[in-house]
């Protein structure tokens, strides 16, 4: 698709050097899709093991909470559990990925697990709390990955669309404009040059 742009040599020099610069921004704009592909699919890989590891361990401390519960009442595990322990505060900054930003974690913990006496619980209920207290962190991880992973997919899928618009659209437009316009300077300098010539022959003639 021919551009908007007067078939001048001072509109070729700037198309030239936008054509120029678009190029060397698509160029840029590929490298940079490739290493976020690159990070993405190591943060992908990453996230199948450690969403194993977490579904696992979370499995273990509900059987072993199920157990707790078999020996002893319902009022019993709620009564143990009623003024919880021990505290978990989460801070939230960020860190850069490829000038994206992503977030980062800090889980700051306060008191123990166990808030209740030991001679009226189970000891499958002190299990299954040191086994939730364990993958609380992990899950904290996992969930900081699939946001990052998340905002990835989205800078990607941003960054994919810009490289597409340089390669089928900005950059045809402006080679077709560029050949257009140097057509149109060269058909208008033999026009000049045959009109030149034309006007010799009749002045030799006289």
């Amino acid at each position: 698709m021919l551009l908007a742009a007067n078939p001048t040599r001072m509109h070729l020099l700037r198309l030239k050097k936008r054509l120029k610069l678009a190029i060397r921004g698509h160029k840029l704009l590929k490298d940079k899709q490739d290493e976020l592909m690159r990070r993405f699919m190591d943060l992908v890989k990453q996230i199948q093991g450690l969403r194993q590891e977490v579904e696992r361990d979370l499995h273990r401390a509900f059987e072993r909470f199920t157990m707790a519960r078999s020996v002893m009442s319902r009022a019993s595990v709620e009564e143990a559990l009623a003024l919880p322990g021990k505290r978990l505060d989460v801070g939230v900054t960020t860190q850069r990925i490829m000038n994206v930003e992503v977030p980062l974690f800090e889980p700051r913990a306060e008191g123990r697990i166990y808030c209740y006496g030991f001679a009226n619980t189970s000891g499958e209920l002190d299990v299954s709390l040191r086994s939730l207290d364990a993958v609380l962190l992990r899950l904290l991880e996992l969930a900081q990955t699939e946001k990052t992973i998340m905002l990835l997919a989205d800078e990607i899928d941003r960054t994919r669309r810009r490289v597409n618009a340089l390669e089928y659209t900005l950059i045809p437009s402006l080679k077709e404009t560029i050949r257009f316009i140097t057509m149109k300077l060269e058909e208008l300098e033999r026009s000049n040059l045959t009109r030149l010539m034309k006007i010799k022959e009749m002045a030799e003639e006289r």
